[in-house]
């Protein structure tokens, strides 16, 4: 029972810091019930108790092997989370409040392709998602 609440408090502390998140980088509005103020103290507990401070403007400046040294510098980053983060950028990209969102999706574009590398199974999901940002990036 205390696995249990000690589980639901920290998904819903996950769910609120991507709100946030959300909010932030692609002007989602959502009624977020939380303050800026209890985002930064889950933040910060997140980042001491999982040692994960991902910097995303570092991420869109690297090249593929670059970007693939960094996300396996983090222990437990895996093809599905390099596929959320992906999704992620390509949200952002395809978002038109956002003024750089060709680089968001290129980036998205790279992390797909290094999911194709490193998965040994076929996502129809992961192709589409490629083939609409190769649509908007206009590549063939």
């Amino acid at each position: 029972m205390k696995l249990k609440d000690y589980l639901l408090r920290k998904i819903e502390k996950t769910g609120s810091i991507t709100s946030v998140l959300r909010q932030k980088k692609i002007g989602i509005k959502e009624n977020l019930t939380i303050t800026e103020q209890q985002a930064k103290n889950a933040d910060g507990e997140l980042l001491s108790e999982v040692n994960f401070d991902l910097h995303l403007d570092k991420l869109l400046d690297l090249n593929i092997e670059r970007s693939d040294e960094y996300i396996l510098s983090f222990d437990g980053f895996c093809v599905e989370k390099i596929e959320v983060l992906a999704a992620f950028f390509s949200e952002i990209g395809f978002s038109e409040k956002y003024e750089n969102s060709k680089k968001y999706l290129a980036k998205s574009l790279q992390l797909y392709n290094m999911c194709n590398l490193k998965s040994k199974t076929y996502s129809l999901e992961r192709e589409t998602n490629i083939s609409a940002i190769k649509n908007a990036l206009k590549i063939e």
